[in-house]
């Protein structure tokens, strides 16, 4: 036996050491610092070291080599999130103090769920070809997550501050304690205090939450208020080797955390259209700024009850997360009716278009300026899900002006600046860290080539998209659910297998197979704008999923009930039994 256990020891080290190195032979480089593309190329990897790129020709390569043909195909560096916070999910409840649904699940619920999630959302980020993420605005109990999972190599960098020191402390969030994402800072000794308290959790920077509310005496005035405290954290910071970040979308807020030696703000300006001389003043100051184009859109949307969510986001985002953002659909509160008439009233409209303006001029003023622009999300914030809105927040960088040159740079190079972490990551050098992503397609023609991805390199380990989050039975029936409720047919479809059996329980087949699941349910959304199913109770067993659902949407004032019964193989629906 002893010896049957050291025959399998010593076959496991060979898996591991089997590809000493790793080759991508005959690729088109995507150079995000030159602007161009270098075809023909081979890239050599050893370990988790870009160890050569040259031309490719007639390379003989070692028999204990791997060898990817990456003919026809792009390789790019990896992308960064520059902006997401993972105590937040994405979903309805994740924000207490901008929507407070504490009695339909306790916040502690939502902490502990951040908190086994973690791991899975970065495996999403990793789907989507990011490589690394910078949570801005932590908590003590994420810092020491951070650490427990950076042995693995096979997930994102994950750069992290602690709690958000900040002007403003929403009630809520109050008495956490390791919990808590904020830390009100209201004197000077305060502020060494808070810098202080953070050191031995070693947060990777620090983030100062700028909140300026309108006083009587203005805005600016308000802000002026607050300048000793932000001039003392920056130094305070600064003094022990950390950067700092600031959350500042007035103009003014901006201006006083540049002029006080500020790193990186991590929102754009929104009150009003920048000057020259901002702009200069932050070229001047080295300053890195991520304009998080969308998520304030997406709070909106989902107050407004017009969250439209894509077949992209329904397929790559956490099922869960998404699934409660459509629970505001049938949520007895008395808030959310007032919600939706407020955000669809004509001059909430025209603020929030108002506001978007703003935030797309001011972003290609500044980037046009020479300022360096990170691409960020604010992922976690209710709406905005982790890793699946990367690319809509490049979609809509792209629609404020920017060339797809400058997009690519804001996800790859530009946020390597922040941390100074330029001369390791964010280009395809030699040198460099082999975190890259593969492309079937020409990301610089089209921005939807960057969701085409044939392989991730993260640390030079070689991972297929496809494989690397863990689809359980719950989440796939979740999938589906979620991609009714939206009415979107790829979505719903996608889960199951092509030849899908329905069932009337027991025994009673009425369709079988996509084609016809397809041409039903076609019709059934585009009749039925109001369609939406509520889950009122789950059961899981195994690879069957029971679900007991209320239909609303098909009669007037009056809905459907049902119980649903899926069973699942090799991650597909291949049987649904309905139950009336």
């Amino acid at each position: 036996m002893k010896k049957l256990l050291s025959i399998f020891f010593v076959a496991g080290l060979c898996s591991v050491s089997i590809y000493s190195q790793t080759f991508i032979k005959n690729v088109t480089i995507v150079d995000v610092v030159n602007k161009r593309l270098i075809p023909a190329q081979t890239v050599e990897i050893n370990k988790d070291i870009i160890t050569n790129v040259q031309p490719a020709g007639k390379k003989a390569f070692s028999s204990n080599a791997l060898v990817i043909d990456g003919t026809g195909k792009y390789l790019m560096p990896g992308m960064t999130d520059a902006h997401v916070h993972f105590f937040q999910s994405g979903g309805l409840y994740t924000r207490p103090d901008a929507l407070d649904l504490r009695k339909y699940v306790p916040y502690n619920k939502e902490i502990e769920a951040g908190h086994q999630n973690m791991e899975a959302l970065l495996k999403r980020y990793l789907m989507a070809g990011i490589t690394s993420v910078i949570d801005v605005g932590a908590t003590y109990n994420f810092l020491k997550l951070r650490d427990s999972l950076s042995g693995n190599k096979r997930l994102p960098s994950v750069y992290m501050t602690g709690p958000l020191l900040t002007t403003y402390e929403p009630q809520v969030f109050i008495g956490l304690k390791n919990d808590e994402p904020f830390r009100l800072v209201s004197t000077i000794e305060d502020a060494r205090k808070a810098i202080n308290e953070q050191l031995p959790y070693r947060p990777d920077f620090i983030k100062i939450w700028y909140i300026v509310s309108l006083g009587k005496d203005g805005v600016e005035a308000e802000a002026r208020k607050y300048e000793p405290l932000i001039k003392e954290i920056i130094q305070e910071a600064h003094k022990n080797k950390l950067k700092v970040a600031v959350h500042a979308t007035e103009r003014v807020a901006a201006q006083i955390a540049v002029q006080n030696g500020c790193d990186f703000l991590v929102h754009n300006i929104e009150d009003e259209v920048v000057s020259d001389s901002f702009v200069q003043l932050l070229k001047a100051g080295k300053v890195i700024l991520s304009p998080t184009l969308t998520v304030m859109d997406n709070y909106y949307n989902t107050f407004g009850q017009k969250i439209n969510y894509n077949t992209y986001d329904l397929k790559n985002s956490d099922p869960e997360a998404i699934g409660s953002i459509y629970d505001i659909k049938h949520l007895s509160n008395a808030v959310i009716p007032t919600l939706k008439q407020r955000f669809d009233q004509p001059q909430m409209k025209a603020r929030i278009l108002r506001t978007d303006s703003i935030r797309r001029v001011n972003l290609k003023k500044l980037i046009d300026g020479g300022v360096v622009i990170a691409a960020g999300t604010d992922a976690g914030n209710i709406g905005t899900q982790h890793a699946s809105s990367f690319k809509n927040e490049l979609k809509s960088m792209q629609e404020s002006g920017l060339s797809i040159w400058q997009v690519l740079q804001s996800a790859t190079i530009s946020p390597a600046k922040i941390l100074d972490k330029e001369i390791v990551s964010g280009s395809i050098t030699k040198g460099k860290i082999a975190d890259m992503i593969l492309l079937n397609a020409d990301p610089t023609k089209s921005l939807e080539n960057l969701t085409v991805i044939n392989k991730v390199f993260k640390n030079g380990n070689v991972l297929d998209p496809e494989n690397l989050v863990s689809i359980t039975p719950e989440l796939l029936v979740q999938q589906q659910l979620n991609a009714y409720n939206a009415r979107n047919i790829e979505a719903f479809l996608e889960p199951y297998s092509d030849d899908v059996e329905i069932y009337t329980f027991p025994n009673t087949l009425i369709s079988k197979g996509k084609d016809g699941m397809r041409k039903s349910y076609t019709e059934m959304f585009t009749k039925l704008p109001n369609l939406h199913c509520e889950l009122k109770g789950r059961i899981v067993q195994g690879n069957i999923v029971i679900d007991r659902e209320s239909v609303s949407g098909i009669r007037s004032n009056t809905n459907v009930e049902a119980t649903a019964v899926y069973e699942i193989k090799n991650h597909k629906i291949i049987k649904v039994y309905f139950i009336r």
